[in-house]
This record gives structure tokens, C-alpha cells and sequence, in this order.
């Protein structure tokens, strides 16, 4: 049957993908950084306090005094592409659309802030792209993560008279691809250091303790993660220490431990002299990576009395964490070529 006379064109057929990570400002400045966190903390995954308690803490503390802080850390880590989140999540999406070829079409997203989950799906969706993979890049599931994630994305479709077909790309905390690219990249940067480090400290994002009680299992993915890790590892360096644990705390409640910042002192008082510490629940560099440990944490150690400290990058779209990355999405692909 033949196309009605003046039928609009209707692209369709085609695979997409769409990348997503956390979120952004979208300069280092107190206006867009304020707006940035207004936006995280209203989540009620990310902060499960009761509204009538968290708002006035949230708009009358919080966004009145923790910009200006902010603002500081991220012009310390700005690039001239952006932040090294988003710029580097912009270089894995290109990387990927160029192993994957034209037979589908790679875009990214943020959960907060630019680009949105809505928008690069809608763009997908133009673009003739009636079956698309989100792909949530957290290597460990947590509902503050990847469970925001999937509501932006179910609040996405919900908007949409015509929905594409949806997969999601599972965490990937065990799968043997993801450990083996951070052995090998890991190994690379060690290698390239100008000492020998006695301990590799890995550093995952904290979270409330309360949610490990609740059922979230990040904090046994990321307890898995660091034991295949350091056992990948000791086959190669079995001379370095290995310790887990977790940063970036905030607010009165009780949050994982042990706590890095605590961890990077003590290791440096009971004689450590050589450290490097990386952190394998992030997919991309970012504030936390490039202020908190590579700048603070430096600090931290040094102050206390290490005498060497590196901070190792993430798999970012190196080759080795691209590879991995391709093999992840075409096994989620498969069937649909």
C-alpha cells in the first residue's frame, strides 16, 4: 500500500544507544552550580529525608552556603571542554559510535543537568531510532544512581506518544571484561609511576549506611569489585596492599566505612610512604576523582606523613575501558541487528 499523498516522513528502524551518567554544572560558577545541586538534592533517591524536614535544611542552608564551596572545587578541575565529566563522557559516546559503526547511532546524557536523559532520547527517537539501549554507567547498582536513572527515563517515555523500544544495560560490577580492563589500565598507570607503591587504595562514592540495612546492594558490588580487583591484581603486584573504601561523606547520619579521607591519615601514621589510590565505581573522571582524591586526598596523606601519593585515573575512554564498553553494549544489542 502506497503512502497517502503529503504522509510525513517517518524515520524508523535504526538502533540507539544513550550513555548516561550523573550530572554536571554547566560552568564553574555559584549560579549554575546552585542550580545543579537544587536539582540533585530534590531527588528523593538521593536524599530520602522527608520533605516537610529536608526543604528548609535544602533551600535555607544548603543552597545559600554550599555553592560558593562548590564553586571553588570545580574551577580547580575545569577544563577547557567543560567539566571532565561531561568532556569525557562525550569522548567515550564518540569512541563508541566509532567501534560500533553507523548502525547505530551513540549519544549521552546526565541524570542532572546537560544534556537530558529527555532531550537525547527524544533526539534518538527523531532520528529513527525505534529501539534504544540505556546504558547507565555505574558500574554498581545503587538506587541513588542507577535507579534515578531508570526514573528519568521512565518519566522520559512517559512523555512520549510513540516510545521507542527500551533496554538497560545491567551493573557490571563482576563481569570479568570490566575487571580485567581495570587490571590492565590500572597496571599501565602503576608502571608508569616514578616509585613502586606499597599500598593501592580503592575508593569507592560513600553512601548512608541505612541504605545498606534498607537492601541497596551497592555496598556488597563494590565489596566484590575490590576483592576480584586485588585478586586480578596480585598475580602481577603481589607486593601492593590492597584496601577499600569510601568517600565523599556528608551531613550528621552514619555513612560506609571505613571513610578515605580517615583511611589516607591512618595508612600514612602507622608508616605507609607510597600510595596510589583509584577508583573503580567511577566509569569517567570527574569533581570527586580529580578534587577530592587527587587534590584533598593528596593533601591528606602528605600532611600526615606519606612521602608519595598518585591518583589513577578512571577507565575513561582509554582503550581498555572502550573495549570493554563495546563488548558490554553489543552483547545487549544482540537480536536486534
Amino acid at each position: 500500500m502506497e503512502k497517502p499523498a503529503g504522509h510525513p516522513e517517518v524515520k524508523h528502524g535504526r538502533l540507539g544507544v544513550l550513555l548516561v551518567n550523573l550530572g554536571t554544572p554547566d560552568a564553574p560558577t555559584a549560579k549554575a552550580v546552585r542550580r545543579y545541586l537544587a536539582e540533585f538534592l530534590s531527588d528523593r533517591r538521593v536524599v530520602e529525608i522527608p520533605r516537610l524536614i529536608w526543604w528548609p535544611i535544602l533551600h535555607g542552608v544548603i543552597l545559600t552556603t554550599r555553592p560558593r564551596k562548590s564553586v571553588h572545587a570545580y574551577q580547580q578541575v575545569w577544563t577547557q571542554e567543560g567539566s571532565p565529566l561531561a568532556a569525557i563522557t562525550a569522548a567515550q559516546a564518540r569512541t563508541l559510535q566509532e567501534r560500533l559503526g553507523d548502525s547505530v547511532m551513540v549519544r549521552w546524557a546526565m541524570r542532572y543537568g546537560n544534556p537530558a536523559i529527555a532531550s537525547e532520547l527524544a533526539a534518538l527517537k527523531e532520528a529513527g531510532c525505534d529501539r534504544v539501549l540505556f546504558a547507565p554507567l555505574y558500574p554498581q547498582y545503587s538506587g541513588a544512581t542507577t535507579a534515578s536513572a531508570m526514573d528519568a527515563l521512565g518519566d522520559a517515555l512517559g512523555a512520549m506518544r510513540w516510545q521507542p523500544a527500551v533496554r538497560t544495560l545491567p551493573p557490571y560490577f563482576d563481569d570479568p571484561g570490566h575487571i580485567d580492563a581495570l587490571r590492565a589500565d590500572l597496571a599501565r598507570q602503576i608502571a608508569a609511576l616514578s616509585f613502586v607503591p606499597e599500598v593501592l587504595l580503592l575508593s569507592f562514592h560513600g553512601m548512608p549506611e541505612r541504605t545498606l540495612h534498607l537492601g541497596d546492594p551497592y555496598h556488597c558490588q563494590c565489596r566484590k569489585t575490590a576483592r576480584l580487583l586485588a585478586e586480578a591484581l596480585a598475580v602481577s603486584h603481589p607486593r601492593i596492599r590492597v584496601e577499600t573504601s569510601f568517600q565523599s561523606r556528608f551531613g550528621r547520619a552514619k555513612w560506609l566505612e571505613p571513610a578515605t579521607d580517615l583511611v589516607l591519615a591512618e595508612e600514612a601514621r602507622r608508616g605507609t610512604r607510597k600510595l596510589v589510590v583509584a577508583a573503580p565505581g567511577f566509569s569517567a573522571d570527574c569533581l570527586e576523582t580529580r578534587e577530592e582524591l587527587a587534590i584533598r586526598g593528596r593533601a591528606q596523606f602528605l600532611q600526615a606523613g606519606g612521602a608519595e601519593f598518585a591518583a589513577l585515573d578512571c577507565l575513561n575512554a582509554g582503550d581498555a575501558g572502550m573495549a570493554m564498553l563495546e563488548i558490554l553494549v553489543r552483547n545487549e544489542l544482540a537480536g536486534w541487528n
